[in-house]
């Protein structure tokens, strides 16, 4: 029988946790973001699919290139954060797929032949990623602080264009993601939830 994560591990990654708004002066070191990703990789995609990929912006540099594509909302918490990830997916995800499900290396020719089937597997599975990614930073000891509220044109074109990262490849950007320790003064009140019996049916 497997074992169960502790209410400890619970309340880290679930019960405890708070999207945030302002962070603390301490740093995020290269090998944490380096773990992150090595826990977000086992995550299950479609047909091992994997199309996430992920821009860190460390460097006030590197911010700046951002800012100009934010809403005004986000601007002093995205300053103010150690890294800023930007969660984006492949839309080339399946020329991959001979390396990464070898068992039916025709899986990328199927894809191909039915290019409205491209965009919504790599949205659906780039955005499983992005939740197993706000997970594995948890359980790393970070804190998180997922957004929308930015223009994703701006962004793509500044970080996936020409001569950006990932070249040869058709990157759209889903959300993006404040990561380090936030400062608790800075929290919001928790907002309510939905119970049970409002969210789901037993059939």
């Amino acid at each position: 029988m497997r074992q169960t994560l502790s209410e400890q591990g619970l309340d880290l990654l679930f019960r405890e946790a708070r999207s945030q708004n302002g962070w603390l002066d301490k740093p995020v070191e290269d090998h944490t973001l380096r773990a992150i990703y090595d826990l977000v990789r086992w995550g299950p995609t479609s047909t091992n699919g994997c199309p996430a990929r992920i821009v860190f912006l460390r460097s006030a540099q590197a911010k700046a290139r951002l800012l100009p594509a934010l809403a005004a909302g986000n601007v002093d918490k995205t300053l103010n954060a150690p890294v800023t990830a930007i969660i984006g997916y492949d839309a080339d995800f399946h020329e991959q797929l001979p390396k990464l499900f070898p068992h039916n290396p025709g899986m990328r020719d199927w894809y191909a032949a039915q290019p409205h089937m491209i965009e919504a597997a790599a949205l659906r599975n780039g955005s499983l990623q992005g939740g197993y990614f706000i997970l594995a930073a948890r359980a790393l000891g970070l804190d998180c602080g997922p957004m929308s509220g930015f223009d994703h044109a701006q962004v793509e074109a500044e970080f996936f264009g020409d001569g950006g990262s990932f070249p040869g490849h058709r990157i759209r950007v889903n959300f993006l993601c404040n990561l380090g320790y936030g400062d608790p003064a800075k929290l919001f009140p928790r907002s309510p939830r939905l119970s049970f019996e409002e969210s789901c049916t037993l059939l």
